[in-house]
């Protein structure tokens, strides 16, 4: 399997997590919960990224 599909496989499983646990698209969502979202999400780019680069 390529690094890149386990980033996203990683990155989904963090998502739903995130969702069922922290109620991240809830209604009364905090400053706190967007910047880890924001912050989950910037790694996957990262990882992306690097996996490419790698590959390549």
């Amino acid at each position: 399997m390529k690094q890149s599909n386990i980033a996203i496989i990683i990155y989904i499983t963090g998502v739903i997590i995130g969702a069922l646990f922290l109620d991240i698209w809830g209604a009364e969502t905090s400053i706190t919960k967007g910047l880890i979202a924001l912050g989950w999400t910037a790694l996957l780019m990262i990882a992306l990224f690097y996996a490419d680069k790698n590959e390549q």
